[in-house]
């Protein structure tokens, strides 16, 4: 399948990578240059915008760090729409609000256009390993039409509901990473204080009742998982800042529908901090820095 990929970011990158190994041709476009021409070099064609990326496309899939992003990509002046033909679905794996999720999808429609909201889990890792969940919100028949091209990226294909309920999936996944983060943070923190080798405590952990992911694939102390942004000064993971959008959204949302948040909302405000201190591009698991006050963390 011919698809435009549009956002090479941290996951974005890997993602559009493994369209490439299973054969789909791609039009790419990103702000970065170097990422765009990494792709390029594993055979995509670069774009000099999202308009000539969603050209003689069978498929369009965006990327992008926020509904603004979204917005602008899809209905700008060189945006999406202006390039696509009708008929061509479009795909945004971009974590963004439901509402908004809901307002692409009637744009996209107006165009003639079916749009699927299909954000992932999984992290840098399953992106580059091609193991994604896909939470996709949209009809049935468009969930089968974009089988093919996520089966690419992911191994977990979920259709949700209609639209919007892939992000309300996604939203809720995250307010409980964050707060698992924190807590295993918090948890690995006190052990050594206490003097007990981490190494052990997380083997514990993870053969116990505290085990969860956080702690087991992406445990946020140095050392313990080497394949862990943790073992790498929180470099190339899923940013602090982007944890924070992600909490914000879940307390938006939880807002409008009357719904207590208790522990999301404390989360939010353990990386509001990181974020004020100026950490915000460190991985989420750098959370563990506010209970190491003094270490080397």
């Amino acid at each position: 399948m011919k698809t435009g990929f549009i956002g090479l970011g941290n996951m974005g990158a890997p993602m559009a990578r493994n369209l490439l190994k299973a054969g789909h041709a791609l039009n790419v476009f990103d702000l970065n240059a170097q990422a765009v021409q990494s792709l390029v070099d594993a055979g995509a064609k670069a774009a000099a915008s999202p308009k000539l990326a969603a050209t003689d496309v069978e498929c369009v899939i965006t990327m992008l760090p926020a509904a603004a992003h979204v917005r602008e990509v899809l209905a700008g002046k060189d945006g999406v729409l202006a390039g696509i033909a009708k008929g061509v679905t479009i795909i945004d794996s971009s974590t963004i609000d439901p509402q908004s999720a809901k307002a692409f999808a009637a744009l996209a429609a107006e165009h003639g256009n079916p749009f699927v909201d299909a954000p992932v889990s999984g992290g840098t890792g399953g992106a580059a390993a091609g193991t994604l969940t896909f939470m996709v919100g949209g009809s049935a028949a468009a969930f089968e039409a974009v089988r093919p091209v996520l089966s690419a990226m992911g191994k977990n294909l979920v259709h949700c509901g209609d639209t919007g309920t892939g992000q309300v999936a996604k939203i809720c996944n995250n307010l409980l990473l964050g707060i698992t983060m924190a807590g295993v943070a918090e948890a690995m923190s006190l052990g050594a204080a206490l003097g007990i080798d981490t190494g052990v405590l997380a083997g514990i952990i993870n053969t116990s009742t505290g085990r969860c992911w956080s702690s087991d694939t992406y445990n946020p102390f140095p050392g313990v998982i080497e394949t862990a942004p943790a073992s790498r000064g929180y470099t190339g993971g899923f940013g602090t800042d982007l944890m924070l959008k992600d909490l914000g959204l879940a307390t938006d949302a939880a807002r409008s529908a009357h719904q207590p948040v208790y522990l999301g909302a404390l989360a939010q405000q353990l990386y509001q901090t990181m974020s004020s201190r100026g950490e915000g591009r460190l991985d989420f698991s750098s959370i563990i820095k506010l209970y190491r006050t003094g270490e080397d963390a």
